[in-house]
């Protein structure tokens, strides 16, 4: 009854709210350091509103992640389709699609870190979301490669690669400060222009 009385640019917004807050909580506490409570006080409704648009905590969890893939494919896509027709240009683009999100919003670096601590086939949904763009990047980097545009390597491989240095700036920030970098805007920009040139330089052709 309450929710066909509101509004649906209000609907969408408290919705979108929740997910908002839930993202910068999560991400800066931790998936078990943050009460539907302490979200719901964010938000400034009450806790039964917040269960009124997520059933559960793990609800709430799944549709974050759903959330951080869908803006990741965007960001992705519009970087794809704006790069000029040259692999490694198109390459550099893409990498600066992957680390805007995090460069705008260090809360979802947290989340990262926090996806590797869920407990095996939780985040199963969100690798469906995502499988089309990793098996699209792969199929172009393969393409690419063997029209002597991109020096031969093993597509899987090189994804892999960029994938672990995301999810090493998440998960490993302490022995990253052993070598002197910095978890902040400018360190996640230095360490985009540095993967960047590395990338360059390996797939030159």
């Amino acid at each position: 009854m309450a929710r066909r009385l509101l509004a649906p640019n209000r609907r969408s917004d408290t919705r979108e709210r929740i997910l908002e807050s839930a993202t910068i909580l999560f991400g800066t506490r931790g998936f078990d350091s943050v009460s539907l409570d302490q979200i719901a006080a964010e938000v400034g409704i009450a806790k039964q509103s917040l269960l009124y648009w997520f059933a559960s905590k793990d609800d709430l969890i799944q549709a974050v992640l759903v959330n951080m893939a869908a803006e990741l494919t965007v960001v992705v896509e519009a970087a794809i389709r704006s790069a000029p027709d040259m692999p490694l240009d198109r390459l550099e683009a893409v990498i600066h699609a992957v680390f805007r999100p995090a460069v705008r919003r260090p809360a979802l670096l947290g989340l990262l870190r926090e996806l590797s601590r869920l407990p095996t086939g939780a985040a199963e949904h969100l690798t469906e979301i995502l499988n089309p763009l990793v098996t699209r990047a792969g199929t172009w980097l393969r393409t690419e490669m063997q029209a002597g545009r991109l020096r031969q390597g093993d597509p899987s491989l090189i994804i892999a690669l960029v994938y672990a240095t995301v999810a090493g700036i998440a998960t490993e920030p302490e022995a990253l400060r052993v070598v002197g970098w910095s978890q902040d805007v400018i360190g996640l920009r230095k360490l985009r222009n540095e993967l960047t040139s590395f990338l360059r330089a390996a797939l030159a052709p």
